[in-house]
């Protein structure tokens, strides 16, 4: 059974803060080429991770999404 990235991201939020800390740092250690455009030492970093995961809030599954097109082409 495959693991959703919001089933680990809840999860992960749940942890004690320490954690959370360590488990973010072994992800981004993980990630060889660092992302064009982005820096761990740029101060914007934070921010523009927190935009964009308020942008996923309002985002809907693809299997939410299909099932609303279902419903709209049945009507």
């Amino acid at each position: 059974m495959s693991v959703s990235p919001d089933e680990i991201l809840k999860s992960a939020l749940s942890l004690p803060e320490a954690d959370r800390v360590i488990l973010a740092t072994e992800i981004l250690d993980s990630v060889k080429e660092p992302m064009p455009g982005m820096s761990i030492d740029d101060p914007n970093l934070l921010d523009e991770l927190k935009r964009r995961r308020a942008s996923m809030d309002d985002s809907v599954s693809a299997s939410e999404l299909f099932a609303r097109l279902d419903e709209i082409r049945r009507k």
